[in-house]
């Protein structure tokens, strides 16, 4: 057995347009997961963490580097060599009504995964069903009734038991509770949180949303434009943020706190992110980076560090950084 659910190793994926523009949604990002663990991908819209979930599930093909799912390179296999690795790597998307097919019943739609492996059928895949459907706090009556009669947070308890029915290794969940309400969303983390200490599952979890990682996650990877700009457990990206991005970002996350939330110094970047058909040259943040240099705006820089790792030229060996928020 490897000692990754998940390893992922310069992964690059562009798209061509109409016409000679290429866009650089992925530019050679790396990460690994262990089993068990959840690995929180953060970073704005069109960073490209939803293309690495793609990727990572063989959704759509990279356009270099390599995915291996339990140390079997999966980069390549043909739609047939992918069924057996598809009962081990399941998705939980972000829009819970358009992810369910409206023409089926919820019992059809936890059960699908069963029928299409051919592990059970008739009163067995019934039952397995409806334990699933307990298991994540729906009733099992409901398992007659279509997705439109539903609420959000229960369709995506269904995407959650749809999922799960398998019992898989890793769980790419992509945004699953952005599309909920505020009451519901917390309902639905705590599940998932649960979910996974019970079932051991591996998550690769994409969010924009740092309050989210900061409760699920075990370890956090930032993306910007394309790449990975820092990496580390949960616990040393809040205390010490390194890379200029992260701290611009945990600077705009609300504090519970309102006297500290008063106190704290706020990183207002200037500009919006490049395109992703036209990155800059060297650092891609360089563009709105506050302290940036001219070394910055030439030489790529790597992702350096040994637990907690950033791609900062700014950053020394021994971790030290420009801090952009000094007082929080």
């Amino acid at each position: 057995m490897s000692e990754f659910v998940l390893e992922v190793t310069d992964l690059v994926k562009h798209y061509h347009t109409g016409g000679r523009q290429v866009v650089r949604a992925v530019d050679g990002v790396s990460l690994a997961i262990r089993p068990g663990e959840v690995l929180g991908l953060v970073g704005e819209s069109g960073s490209g963490k939803s293309t690495v979930g793609k990727c990572v599930l063989r959704l759509t093909d990279p356009t270099a580097g390599t995915v291996r799912v339990d140390g079997r390179d999966i980069t390549a296999l043909s739609r047939r060599a992918m069924r057996p690795v598809r009962r081990d790597v399941h998705m939980v998307f972000q829009d819970p009504f358009s992810s369910l097919n409206p023409r089926m019943t919820i019992g059809q739609i936890v059960g699908e995964p069963l029928r299409h492996h051919r592990l059970a059928s008739g009163r067995d895949a019934k039952e397995q069903v409806a334990t699933m459907l307990d298991r994540v706090g729906l009733r099992p009556e409901l398992a007659q009734r279509y997705p439109h009669e539903l609420s959000g947070g229960q369709r995506q308890r269904v995407g959650l038991a749809r999922s799960l029915i398998l019992r898989p290794k890793l769980i790419v969940a992509d945004e699953p509770v952005s599309a909920l309400d505020v009451s519901v969303q917390a309902s639905v983390l705590n599940l998932i949180a649960d979910l996974q200490q019970d079932m051991g599952f591996s998550c690769l979890f994409i969010t924009h949303d740092l309050s989210v990682v900061e409760f699920l996650a075990d370890r956090i990877a930032v993306m910007y434009l394309g790449r990975i700009v820092e990496t580390g457990p949960r616990e040393r990206i809040f205390a010490d943020p390194r890379h200029p991005y992260t701290q611009a970002l945990l600077s705009a996350a609300p504090l519970p706190d309102p006297v500290r939330q008063r106190e704290r110094r706020r990183v207002v970047l200037s500009g919006d992110p490049p395109s992703p058909t036209h990155p800059p040259a060297g650092c891609h943040f360089q563009t709105r980076c506050p302290v940036a240099v001219d070394r910055c705006r030439s030489e790529p820089p790597a992702l350096l560090g040994t637990d907690h790792l950033t791609a900062c030229h700014l950053v020394t060996a021994e971790g030290d950084a420009p801090l952009l928020t000094k007082g929080t």
